[in-house]
C-alpha cells in the first residue's frame, strides 16, 4: 500500500512508494524523510527479525508500477466519452497479462473518491514523479494517458515543426497544460540503467508527447526508418542509461478518435483498443507487430466507415468548433518513439 506524507517544504501531500525510506518533492524540490516506525511489541512465540531488517528485496524479475490516468471532462464543452473506460481497460490488461499487482496501479479519473485521484495537473505531475520515484534495475515502469492533446508555439528551436506537444489535465482551463519537455524530464530523463519505461499516449498530437530522440516512421506495408528527433540544440532528451518507447495514438499534425466504431458497444480511445486488441489477438509478440496492428485496425476502421468515425480528442479542433464533436473516417496513425533505435520487428514487446 502507498502511504500520503506532507512535503517538509511546501506541505503538498506526496505518494510514498511502499519501502521508500524518503521522498523529493517535485514541486518545491526538498527532500522528506520517513521516520522508522517504533518496533512493535512482540507476540510470545514471534520469531524476531533479524538486527536492521526492512521490507523484503523486490522480486528477482523486477517491480512493476503503473500510473494510468483518464480524463472525460464530464459536463463541460471539452467533453470525451470514452477516456476513462480506456484507463479500467488498460488497468485490466496491466494485471491479467502483464502481472501488475492492483496496489502499483495509480489510477487517475473523475470517478475516483481520493481528491489526489482527480487528474489536475499537481496530481498528474505528482504521478509522473511518484512512477520513477526510486526505481531500480529490472524494474518495469508504465504511462498511460487518454484524454485530450494539444500543441503550443515552441521558442527555443527544440521542435522540428515548430511546436511543443501538451497533455490536457482535467483543470488546464485554471492551470495549464503539461508540456512534453515537463514530461520528457520528469519519466525519461532520470531513468537508470535497467529500468525500462512504457508510455501509451492516447491523444491529439502525441506523436512525440515524451520528447523521445527517435520516431519509428512506419508505410502502409509495415516498412519503417528511424527519423532523427534530437534537438538541434544539443539538449539531450533520452534517459540515464534506461530504457523508454512510447507508443502514441496518432503523429504530432494528427488528431486522435474518441469513437464507438471499434468496439461497436462502447466509446473507446481508437489508439488503447487497438493496442489491446494487438496484444489479445497475439498481435504483441515485438514493437513492430503491434504498431502494424494498430495501425491496420484504425485504417480498415476508417475506410470502412467513411464518415461519423467518431470524435477527435483535439482540444484546438473542440475549441474552434465551439465544443461541437467533429465527425469523419479514422485517419490517425498510431506512432513508436524511442530513446535510442532498434529493429522493432526482433525486439520481443514485453511489459
Amino acid at each position: 500500500m502507498m502511504m500520503l506524507i506532507d512535503c517538509s517544504g511546501c506541505r503538498t501531500p506526496l505518494q510514498l512508494p511502499h519501502g521508500a525510506p524518503c521522498i523529493r518533492c517535485a514541486i518545491c524540490g526538498a527532500v522528506t524523510h520517513v521516520a522508522a516506525a517504533p518496533p512493535a511489541e512482540p507476540s510470545r512465540g514471534a520469531v524476531q527479525p533479524a538486527p536492521g531488517w526492512g521490507p523484503p528485496p523486490p522480486p528477482a524479475h523486477g517491480r512493476k508500477r503503473a500510473v494510468v490516468c483518464g480524463i472525460s471532462y464530464r459536463y463541460s464543452r471539452h467533453e470525451l466519452k470514452g477516456c476513462i473506460n480506456d484507463a479500467k481497460c488498460m488497468r485490466h490488461l496491466l494485471m491479467t497479462r502483464f502481472n501488475f499487482p492492483d496496489d502499483s496501479i495509480i489510477m487517475l479519473n473523475e470517478e475516483q473518491t481520493d481528491p489526489y485521484k482527480i487528474p489536475t495537473k499537481h496530481n498528474i505531475r505528482m504521478a509522473m514523479y511518484w512512477l520513477v520515484q526510486d526505481c531500480q534495475p529490472g524494474d518495469s515502469l508504465v504511462f498511460h494517458y487518454s484524454g485530450h492533446g494539444s500543441q503550443q508555439r515552441n521558442y527555443s528551436g527544440d521542435e522540428i515543426d515548430g511546436f511543443d506537444e501538451t497533455l490536457c489535465p482535467l483543470d488546464f482551463e485554471t492551470q495549464g497544460m503539461i508540456v512534453d519537455d515537463e514530461i520528457n524530464a520528469a519519466i525519461v530523463r532520470p531513468l537508470p540503467h535497467g529500468v525500462k519505461l512504457h508510455a501509451l499516449i492516447d491523444a491529439c498530437h502525441s506523436g512525440t508527447a515524451l520528447d523521445l530522440p527517435f520516431l519509428c516512421r512506419m508505410d502502409r506495408n509495415g516498412q519503417y526508418i528511424w527519423e532523427d528527433h534530437r534537438p538541434r540544440s544539443g539538449v539531450w532528451k533520452g534517459t540515464n542509461g534506461g530504457e523508454a518507447i512510447s507508443f502514441s495514438g496518432c503523429d504530432d499534425n494528427q488528431t486522435s478518435a474518441d469513437t464507438s466504431a471499434l468496439s461497436k458497444i462502447t466509446s473507446t480511445g481508437a489508439m488503447t483498443f487497438c493496442f489491446i486488441q494487438a496484444i489479445e489477438r497475439g498481435q504483441g509478440t515485438t514493437y513492430g507487430s503491434i504498431l502494424n496492428s494498430m495501425r491496420s485496425t484504425i485504417r480498415n476502421t476508417g475506410e470502412s466507415a467513411g464518415v461519423g468515425g467518431g470524435a477527435v480528442t483535439s482540444l484546438i479542433t473542440m475549441l474552434l468548433t465551439g465544443g461541437s464533436l467533429s465527425t469523419g473516417g479514422l485517419k490517425q496513425e498510431p506512432q513508436l518513439t524511442a530513446c535510442y533505435q532498434f529493429d522493432v520487428y526482433a525486439k520481443p514487446f514485453s511489459l
